[in-house]
């Protein structure tokens, strides 16, 4: 008879769940800008006028937005693991991490603002 040994297991169990947003995302990314380069291709908008008319159209407004937030949440991911890795003082990798989430707080919100200000 074998006796196995406590484990113990730590960390956040981030990992399938990230590797699942970091692709989702990705791929929804890679999607608009696609769908953008078509836009950009039939209607060729060469002057602020004609820009402003493709992104009067809600559908192009929340298709923008989402892009936004996979972005920065795609960003996030990204940067918590490396602050993770390589940030080994506690204090200074939870300083970073909170500057980081209200920077991109910030460019969520000022996102917004620009698409339907």
């Amino acid at each position: 008879m074998v006796k196995h040994a406590s484990r113990i297991v730590t960390g956040a169990h981030y990992g399938s769940k990230d590797w699942l947003v970091q692709r989702v995302s990705a791929v929804l990314m890679i999607a608009y800008l696609l769908l953008l380069g078509m836009v950009v291709t039939v209607i060729s908008p060469h002057d602020y006028t004609t820009w402003k008319t493709v992104f009067n159209n809600q559908w192009m407004r929340i298709a923008t937005f989402l892009f936004f937030v996979c972005l920065f949440w795609h960003a996030w991911i990204g940067v918590r693991n490396i602050l993770m890795d390589y940030i080994h003082v506690t204090a200074m990798r939870l300083t970073l991490q909170i500057l980081v989430i209200l920077s991109l707080l910030f460019y969520l919100i000022w996102s917004a603002e620009i698409l339907w200000g």
